[in-house]
C-alpha cells in the first residue's frame, strides 16, 4: 500500500461523511471532514484543481449523463456513484493518484517543450541579426555560444541580449 494520505471529505450529510471517514481510516488514511460539499461539487472540484492541484475523486449520488460529461471536462481523476463500498474506494484511490501524477508529468514536459521551442526561436532570431552583420550561420551560432559561456548565462539569455542590443541600435 502507498503511504497514508490526507483526504478531505466534503458532504452535506453527516452520515455520509462519517461513513467515508470510517472506510478511509480503515484503509489507513488521515481524513479531514468538511460539512459543506457546496451546492455544485463540480465547480468546487474545478476551483480546488486550479488553486491547489491534487488528485480529486468525485463521489456523487448523481449518475445523469450530462453531469458525467461535465465532470469529464474537469481535471479530476475519478467519478464514483454512491453508495460506494470500501473495496471500490480502495481501488479508485491509487488509480486517481497515478492519473494525477501522469497529468502533472505531462504538464511539466509540455512546459519544458514550450520553453525549449521559445528558446530555439530566440536563438534563431539572434543568429539572424548576427548574420545581417556578415557572419555565417555557424559563426553566428558560435558567437552566441561564446557570449553565453563568457557571461555564464543561458543561450536564451544570450539571444535575448543580442536582440535587445539590435533593437536599441538599429
Amino acid at each position: 500500500m502507498r503511504k497514508p494520505l490526507k483526504i478531505l471529505v466534503a458532504d452535506d450529510e453527516s452520515i455520509i461523511r462519517l461513513g467515508l471517514k470510517t472506510m478511509l481510516t480503515t484503509l489507513g488514511h488521515e481524513v479531514l471532514l468538511a460539512s459543506n460539499g457546496r451546492s455544485d461539487g463540480l465547480e468546487a472540484a474545478r476551483t480546488i484543481a486550479q488553486k491547489y492541484p491534487m488528485p480529486i475523486l468525485i463521489l456523487t449520488a448523481y449518475s445523469e449523463q450530462d453531469l458525467i460529461e461535465r465532470a469529464a471536462q474537469l481535471p479530476i481523476q475519478g467519478y464514483l456513484i454512491k453508495p460506494v463500498n470500501e473495496r471500490d474506494l480502495a481501488a479508485a484511490i491509487p488509480v486517481a493518484i497515478a492519473r494525477f501524477e501522469e497529468a502533472q508529468t505531462l504538464a511539466r514536459e509540455k512546459a519544458e517543450l514550450q520553453e525549449s521551442l521559445e528558446t530555439r526561436k530566440l536563438v534563431d532570431r539572434a543568429k539572424g541579426k548576427l548574420m545581417q552583420n556578415g557572419m555565417s550561420e555557424e559563426e553566428a551560432y558560435l558567437a552566441l555560444q561564446r557570449r553565453a559561456r563568457e557571461g555564464r548565462i543561458s543561450m536564451r539569455q544570450a539571444a535575448e541580449a543580442i536582440l535587445a542590443q539590435a533593437t536599441s541600435h538599429p
